[in-house]
């Protein structure tokens, strides 16, 4: 390979889910949530936050902390790569989860990196190296500590409404996003079976397009597809049924979102209780019946499902690590990004 033809390589799905944000870098703020978000504390040291308890809800509870190691080793070992550019996603706090910066190490030869803010809620670090040399390998890796919590779902659900007029920050919760084609005929008409006032509440009918996507939808791993897809088919994996939800919910005028975690998804529906304070609930589309509730220790790399990068000229469904180098020599540089626990 000839020096000034660049390698520019995405990472992508399908084994390896690459997804999130941070809010910990410098200062561990904590993650900008907005309205969007269940109101509450983050995990603490007690099996039960009495503090969240009393102030919503939903209760987090039984903490577990888990170490982890996130970051990018450039094997530069067969070629010098120049203008070297990277960006990977890391988890960011939730009021679920907590992460805190064990530790972190930056080669020498990484001249600047930053943490850039994309729209939706995501967040990445990007780095830039101006020359690795051949045979060297930088690494740029932090060591975290993530403590996340189990979510109990609320005793009393009649209460909770789909908001009236949800502001303009919930828009990326109602539309079309890649693979959730919201819009589209079928997914529309199986939608009107749920506008009725046959249901007790709006929390029932969520329900019940929770207990019929799990009922449409037979769990059969495969290549992607997208959710009116799946419907027609009758199969698909997690991330087809979390599709297939959200994009009802959508089309229902109920906000909903994916949250992605290591080798996984699930979905997140949005309502409002009587006072007109709104809440992030889970469920478990593919896997256990978890409605309301989630019972589940890995770490949340994402919440989202339609993401705007420079790198891509479309918007994603989740934040893959990228790399681009100059090569200068025949050789093909190996970056290696790393997520791990220890």
């Amino acid at each position: 390979m000839n020096y000034n033809t660049p390698i520019d390589l995405l990472l992508t799905r399908r084994g390896f889910i690459a997804v999130g944000g941070v809010a910990w870098i410098a200062s561990r703020t904590r993650a900008d949530d907005t309205k969007p978000t269940a109101s509450g504390s983050t995990a603490s040291d007690s099996s039960i936050d009495e503090s969240t308890e009393a102030e919503s809800p939903i209760v987090y509870a039984e903490p577990r902390t888990q170490r982890w190691r996130i970051g990018l080793k450039v094997d530069a070992s067969a070629v010098t790569c120049n203008d070297v550019l990277a960006t990977f996603p890391v988890p960011t706090d939730w009021p679920e989860q907590t992460v805190t910066v064990v530790s972190q190490e930056v080669a020498p030869v990484i001249n600047r990196w930053a943490i850039r803010n994309l729209p939706g809620g995501a967040r990445q670090v990007v780095l830039t190296i101006p020359q690795a040399m051949r045979g060297t390998e930088p690494e740029f890796m932090f060591e975290l500590d993530v403590t996340r919590s189990q979510i109990i779902a609320p005793q009393s659900t009649a209460d909770f409404v789909v908001p009236a007029k949800p502001g303009s920050e919930f828009k990326i919760y109602l539309g079309n996003s890649p693979y959730i084609d919201t819009t589209d005929g079928r997914i529309r008409q199986a939608a009107k079976a749920f506008q009725g006032d046959e249901y007790e509440s709006d929390w029932a009918r969520v329900e019940a397009i929770y207990d019929w996507v799990r009922e449409t939808v037979q769990y059969v791993e495969g290549d992607i597809k997208s959710a009116s897809q799946a419907m027609r088919d009758g199969k698909g994996d997690c991330e087809e049924l979390t599709s297939l939800f959200v994009a009802v919910c959508r089309s229902n005028k109920i906000p909903a979102r994916m949250v992605w975690i290591p080798d996984h998804c699930y979905p997140e529906f949005y309502l409002e209780d009587a006072a007109g304070k709104g809440y992030w609930f889970p469920c478990q589309a593919a896997g256990t019946r978890q409605f309301g509730s989630m019972q589940e220790y890995r770490p949340i790399l994402q919440k989202g499902d339609r993401f705007k990068v420079p790198e891509k000229r479309q918007p994603v469904r989740y934040i893959a690590e990228f790399f681009k180098c100059l090569p200068q020599g025949k050789g093909t540089p190996n970056p290696v990004f790393v997520r791990e626990a220890v």
